[in-house]
């Protein structure tokens, strides 16, 4: 280890998450404070490290970041080891965190040189490694952060993001294909709310409710709230969840919000996920909506649906 600490590039290969990931766990969750150069770089300690390692392995397990980000180290430690036998009982395959992370940088490279054979090839790999469900949690979600974030900073342009958004998509929707056939199955509408351009976090909603059995109606993007609750009352919904991604203050959202919520029966579970959601907190509390703040959060939601 450095003796000042470790630049972010370096932590992300030692603990399996991206930079991107471990900058959103900074920023948004306050889970590390690492110092800073005087050319403002990160530096992260030992026990930082430890921190990212154990927080990486608590959201595998299930638990939201949201929740266990700001504990303290003594009480992750504890969490960690009542949450390995949980991990040891999963069925799907797990990568080493090497490959995982190596996945991450392929699909990154694909993207960023416009290299469709190489970005499926990788999605693939990934999907063997790591099962239908891993995929999704540990390859898809953090590639399309980055993409989002990269977008937004200019360091990529619009053709990589709709590029990459081309390519996911067609994975996602092959991927929940052989899951969303079972008759008894409750039904789920997914799709994001007018003016929510952006589908790939419904996509992969649909894909994680598909293979947990749920049977998906995906509604695609940008849908007033009077198409999706017709479409929750004709398909005799459990549940529709919706994603939020971008803008974060279009209140335009927040009407279609409460003009669903209104148009639903009320037996009609609301969940509401996505990079945004967040910003729409207070209208999601209101509504009594179930907000996700992460994949890991959205299966245990749905799982928890089902067995009502």
């Amino acid at each position: 280890m450095n003796a000042t600490g470790n630049p972010i590039k370096v932590v992300s290969r030692m603990v399996g998450l991206s930079a991107h990931v471990i900058r959103i766990w900074e920023e948004r969750y306050s889970a590390v404070v690492p110092k800073r150069t005087a050319t403002n770089r990160r530096l992260y300690s030992q026990k930082e490290i430890e921190r990212l390692k154990i927080l990486r392995d608590l959201t595998r397990s299930g638990h939201s970041i949201g929740l266990v980000a700001g504990l303290p180290i003594d009480t992750l430690r504890k969490m960690a080891v009542e949450s390995s036998s949980i991990r040891d009982r999963e069925l799907q395959p797990h990568a080493p965190e090497n490959e995982t992370a190596s996945i991450l940088n392929a699909c990154m490279t694909a993207i960023k040189s416009l290299d469709q054979s190489a970005l499926e090839s990788a999605l693939q790999e990934g999907s063997v490694a790591l099962g239908a469900l891993g995929v999704v949690k540990n390859i898809i979600a953090p590639v399309t952060q980055s993409v989002g974030e990269l977008w937004i900073e200019g360091t990529i342009t619009a053709a990589h993001e709709h590029f990459a958004t081309n390519i996911i998509r067609g994975f996602l929707w092959n991927a929940g294909k052989p899951y969303g056939n079972i008759q008894d199955a409750p039904t789920i509408i997914v799709g994001t709310p007018a003016g929510q351009l952006h589908e790939l976090g419904a996509l992969m909603a649909a894909a994680i409710a598909s293979n947990l059995g749920w049977r998906v109606t995906y509604m695609g993007a940008s849908l007033p709230a009077a198409e999706i609750a017709g479409a929750a009352i004709q398909s005799k919904a459990k549940a529709v969840a919706l994603s939020l991604v971008f803008p974060e203050d279009d209140h335009s959202v927040v009407k279609e919000l409460k003009l669903l919520r209104k148009l639903l029966p009320k037996e009609v579970s609301l969940i509401i996920g996505g990079r945004a959601v967040n910003a729409y907190s207070d209208t999601i509390a209101t509504l009594g909506a179930k907000p996700v703040n992460d994949l890991s959060e959205l299966s245990n939601t749905l799982q928890s649906l089902r067995k009502l």
